[in-house]
């Protein structure tokens, strides 16, 4: 990203960016998932968001885990990303807590700071995250001046993912589930009040005997709170999915992919025919132990006042899924800013056999 001059009082002039390079991956024998990968050139292709619905399937209901390719960003583009998160990890600290998230009251916008939660007695948190939201003037806050001087192409970057990606994806998701091509569309809109973000996010690395202590996790097992994730290429292996028979398996960073997750508010919207996947943050491979981990992912949510009650979806409907349900009351925006209060607990009631109460009933279980 070369250096931009300011041409009027108020621009902020954009300093230059070191170019962001790819580590290797590792060359460690792990024992991969077997996801689906979804090529989106072939979704404007006649019969291709069949085709491609029809390749999802079995994805999205057994595993929540898959795999995409050819979703319109170059390289170039999504390392940017990955460089302006670098930056932003450089910052001061009393710089980055000045734009610091209200994760108390449920509010993921902003800065999370490296530490925040107790892994196991006397061992904090290894990560922190840069939570940026939808750049459409609905849900504004203060943000440092790298997000100010790189807002335009920040912008672009999430409104590609916003208004192209995901609803390629929602289309697919609503043809498997038999309804209209832009049923779950309507309430993933670049114009709502939403959740939605771009994520910039730093597991760092930690000693040997700290590793030990923390059982080897970077990240409990857990499921994500919104529809959708979208985690942008990750060399350093770390990513493990619960697969149907209860195994933990890596997700292998394949070079120019996006690796998406099937979120709760879709498995609350079909009655669990969609699966939430459950999916952990691991030591990496010894090759790979001492690098921080950078990450860059984009979360989709729904519209604040959706309710998460069952589609009335002709296939959910053969399949006796459609009924009421315990969450039918459950507004969107209150279950996500539950999830949110609810990664302050301690570990001791994170950990519970039964599940954590979280809201209306609705319990969420964390794995080892």
């Amino acid at each position: 990203m070369a250096a931009a001059v300011q041409t009027a009082p108020g621009v902020p002039t954009h300093r230059p960016i070191e170019k962001y390079q790819q580590v290797q991956e590792s060359s460690a024998e792990l024992p991969w998932a077997d996801l689906v990968t979804l090529d989106l050139s072939q979704f404007d292709v006649p019969g291709g968001k069949e085709k491609l619905a029809h390749q999802l399937a079995d994805a999205v209901h057994r595993v929540g885990f898959f795999y995409i390719t050819n979703f319109g960003l170059t390289q170039d583009e999504v390392d940017n990303q990955f460089a302006i998160g670098r930056e932003i990890f450089k910052l001061p600290m009393e710089e980055k807590l000045k734009h610091e998230a209200d994760m108390k009251n449920g509010h993921y916008s902003g800065y999370r700071r490296l530490g925040i939660s107790e892994i196991v007695p006397g061992l904090r948190d290894n990560v922190e995250m840069y939570n940026l939201f939808k750049f459409n003037g609905k849900l504004d806050r203060s943000q440092p001046d790298i997000i100010h001087e790189n807002r335009p192409e920040i912008e672009k970057f999430q409104r590609h993912i916003a208004q192209d990606t995901v609803q390629k994806l929602l289309t697919l998701i609503s043809i498997v589930l038999e309804l209209p091509e832009d049923y779950l569309s309507q309430g993933h809109k670049w114009d709502d009040i939403s959740d939605c973000h771009l994520r910039y996010m730093i597991y760092h690395a930690r000693t040997p005997e700290e590793n030990a202590r923390a059982g080897g996790l970077y990240s409990k097992g857990h499921t994500d709170f919104g529809s959708l994730t979208l985690l942008f290429r990750q060399p350093v292996a770390a990513l493990q999915v619960r697969m149907p028979d209860e195994t933990w398996k890596w997700v292998k960073p394949y070079p120019g992919s996006i690796t998406v997750n099937i979120a709760d508010v879709l498995q609350f919207w079909t009655n669990g025919y969609l699966k939430s996947s459950i999916h952990r943050v691991v030591v990496p491979p010894a090759d790979q132990a001492n690098i921080d981990r950078l990450g860059l992912l984009y979360f989709l949510r729904p519209s604040h006042d959706l309710n998460l009650a069952t589609v009335d979806s002709p296939l959910l409907r053969r399949l006796g899924l459609k009924a009421d349900n315990e969450v039918a009351e459950v507004k969107a925006v209150d279950w996500v800013r539950a999830r949110v209060k609810g990664n302050l607990d301690k570990p001791e009631t994170r950990d519970s056999k039964e599940g954590k109460q979280v809201l209306n009933g609705v319990k969420m279980k964390y794995y080892d």
